[in-house]
C-alpha cells in the first residue's frame, strides 16, 4: 500500500506548517478505476491543480515543513470531517463514481484508518516540533466550475475564525498586482476548509487556507511571480 502522506521537514523555527489535502490523483491498491472513471484522473475532480507544485515551491521559499496527501481525494477527502455528506463523492461531472457507489461500513472504515487518520495525524505529530508555526492549507480551484460564469478572482483566500489574518495576506496579495477574494470561491466556513481549521483550533493556532486559480497554478511561467507573492505575504504575516 503506498503511503498516505508526504511530509518535508524544516527548521523549527518555521513560522508556517502547510497542508495539501488534494496534491495528487493517485489510487491506491486494492482499489481502481473503471474506464469512465480513469477519464477523471487528470481533472480537478481527482487532484487540485498545480497544488502540490505550489506546495513544495513555497515550503523552500519559506522554508517550512509541508504534509501533501498521498491519494486522491475521490477515494477520500482529508479536507472534509469524517462525518461530511461529502467524505466520499458520489458523482463527478455526470458520472457516477463506482468507487464509492457502493461503499460500505467496512469499507468506509478502512479508508478513514489507512489513509484519512494517518495524514491528520502526520499534521499533529509535527505541530509540537514547530510551535511557532500556524497553518496553511494550499489549494486550487477550476476557472469555471460546472458551465457556470467565469471565476475573475485568481487567489481566494478563505478563512473561519482567523478573518484578521485573511485579511492581511489578501491585502498583501492585491498589492502584488494579484486578483484577490475573500471567501471565494468557496467560504471557510462550514467545514469547507477542515483541515487547517481542525489543526488550528486543536493547538490554539491560527489557520488559514489558499486557493489558486488552476491556470495560473500550473503555468510554469506564472508558478515564480505567485510563490513570490505568497511567501512576501506569509513572511509579513507570519505571529513573531
Amino acid at each position: 500500500m503506498s503511503a498516505p502522506y508526504e511530509a518535508i521537514d524544516a527548521s523549527p523555527d518555521a513560522r508556517w506548517l502547510l497542508t495539501c489535502e488534494h496534491a495528487t490523483a493517485h489510487l491506491p491498491a486494492p482499489w481502481s478505476w473503471t474506464a469512465e472513471e480513469k477519464a477523471l484522473v487528470g481533472t480537478h475532480w481527482a487532484v487540485d491543480l498545480g497544488a502540490a507544485t505550489l506546495t513544495r515551491l513555497l515550503a523552500a521559499r519559506l522554508q517550512a515543513p509541508a504534509v501533501l496527501a498521498g491519494f486522491t481525494r475521490l477515494l477520500i477527502d482529508p479536507n472534509r470531517a469524517p462525518s461530511s455528506d461529502t467524505l466520499f463523492r458520489a458523482q463527478c461531472d455526470g458520472v457516477l463514481l463506482a468507487l464509492n457507489a457502493s461503499i460500505d461500513d467496512l469499507d468506509r472504515a478502512r479508508r478513514l484508518r489507512w489513509f484519512h487518520e494517518p495524514y491528520h495525524d502526520a499534521i499533529s505529530a509535527r505541530l509540537p516540533l514547530y510551535p511557532h508555526a500556524d497553518l496553511l492549507s494550499m489549494h486550487s480551484f477550476t476557472p469555471v466550475y460546472e458551465g457556470g460564469a467565469p471565476r475573475p478572482m485568481e487567489v481566494g483566500v478563505l478563512f473561519d475564525h482567523d478573518e484578521a489574518l485573511a485579511i492581511q495576506v489578501a491585502s498583501m496579495l492585491e498589492a502584488r498586482g494579484l486578483v484577490v477574494a475573500l471567501n471565494e470561491p468557496y467560504s471557510g466556513r462550514g467545514g469547507l476548509m477542515y483541515a487547517a481549521d481542525r489543526h488550528a483550533v486543536a493547538s490554539g493556532r491560527r489557520g488559514i487556507e489558499i486557493e489558486v486559480r488552476q491556470d495560473l497554478a500550473t503555468d510554469p511561467a506564472v508558478q515564480p511571480r505567485l510563490v513570490d507573492a505568497l511567501a512576501e505575504a506569509f513572511t509579513l504575516a507570519a505571529r513573531h
